[in-house]
């Protein structure tokens, strides 16, 4: 058997896809495998990382608007997708795979598109609670077209083909128990607290991060893990925006880090978990079941990322805060507030799980194959 897994440059899109390519690899050992990406340094971190074979097509999307800037990006973005059709139809026609599997971002548009006319069993996978403009152009042309949520099916034109699957998580997110995790980080019987906000990074959040962190320094009161994203670029930043505070020794409970590699490691260990509200990341919350404090992107289309974040706080799994809304004093007080108190963090944790799904890559597992039968 041959997969085509294809998927934009974000974690969010990246994950699920290795989370089923990890699902058909221990139905298939002989399996081949090759992703298609973008071009974007974090497809070859994450998927070059764990192990596949990674090719790139030319994609760029449209943008919204009527401005010279916005003219002239749509006007590239037609002349790409001429010029990722036929680099899409070369690949398929050299790896020559049994299903086209796509996980969300513009690069999915090309290829399952030539997926679909040349005959090649396709499925889409969607994450967040509101379909993007790429996902509702391709839904009613491949075979399935999997959500992750039960109430979003209304959203799609043809019914038939779409079946709710929740999102799959990798497999090193279920690897060890959380005392197992907090062995393996060192962390000592404090709160663990983990934050990161999106692999490209936040510049807004980090502002914020930089007072949270520097009042955490001179109380000590948890430990605390923090991806600032960007880079070397990324971390230098933060750690200069704390010199300016006074801040010229990061404590031993105070970990922080361009990227988190060891991602499901280090949210087994946490007790709270404080984040962007991106369908992926929501998906490892709530199968983990772990209570966090979410602060939406405002900067994705439709505000999707909030209806994410509602959906998880209408359950109870979550504080959601709004960016607008944010100042590191108001996290840390938040944070204070919620580990002082086991039984909400206990109760929000149960509210997660209530919307996690165990099985997702085995249901996805289960169509491809029957896709290909």
């Amino acid at each position: 058997m041959r997969f085509l897994l294809v998927c934009g440059g974000t974690a969010g899109h990246i994950n699920p896809a290795l989370a089923i390519a990890g699902e058909l690899k221990k139905r298939y050992k002989d399996a081949g495998f090759l992703f298609v990406g973008t071009g974007r340094e974090l497809e070859s971190k994450l998927i070059g990382g764990a192990g596949y074979d990674l090719e790139y097509v030319t994609i760029t999307g449209f943008a919204r608007g009527f401005k010279p800037k916005q003219i002239k990006a749509n006007l590239i973005t037609a002349k790409n997708l001429v010029v990722s059709s036929v680099q899409s139809g070369r690949i398929i026609k050299r790896f020559r795979p049994d299903a086209v599997i796509g996980t969300g971002g513009y690069v999915c548009y090309p290829v399952l598109k030539k997926a679909v006319k040349m005959g090649i069993p396709t499925a889409l996978h969607e994450s967040n609670a509101l379909p993007g403009m790429t996902t509702r152009m391709l839904s009613q042309k491949v075979d399935k077209m999997m959500v992750a949520f039960p109430d979003v099916k209304k959203y799609y034109k043809r019914q038939d083909n779409v079946v709710v699957t929740g999102t799959p998580v990798r497999q090193d997110f279920t690897a060890l128990t959380k005392k197992e995790a907090r062995e393996k980080l060192g962390v000592d019987l404090r709160p663990l607290i983990v934050s990161f906000w999106g692999s490209l990074g936040a510049a807004v959040m980090n502002g914020y991060m930089a007072d949270f962190i520097a009042e955490n320094c001179r109380t000590g009161a948890f430990n605390h893990i923090h991806a600032t994203g960007g880079g070397e670029a990324g971390l230098k930043k933060l750690k200069d925006a704390l010199k300016a505070k006074g801040i010229d020794h990061i404590p031993g409970n105070v970990d922080l880090r361009p990227y988190i590699d060891d991602m499901g490691t280090v949210m087994t260990a946490a007790d709270l978990i404080m984040c962007r509200a991106g369908a992926s990341t929501i998906a490892e919350l709530t199968m983990m079941g772990k209570p966090s404090i979410l602060v939406p992107s405002p900067n994705v289309t439709d505000n999707h990322q909030e209806k994410n974040a509602r959906q998880v706080e209408k359950n109870g799994g979550a504080r959601v805060l709004l960016e607008s809304e944010c100042s590191g004093k108001k996290m840390y007080d938040a944070v204070m507030d919620m580990t002082r108190n086991s039984a909400m963090l206990d109760k929000m944790g149960r509210g997660a799980r209530s919307l996690g799904v165990d099985n997702s890559a085995s249901v996805i597992g289960d169509i491809i194959v029957s896709l290909i039968n």
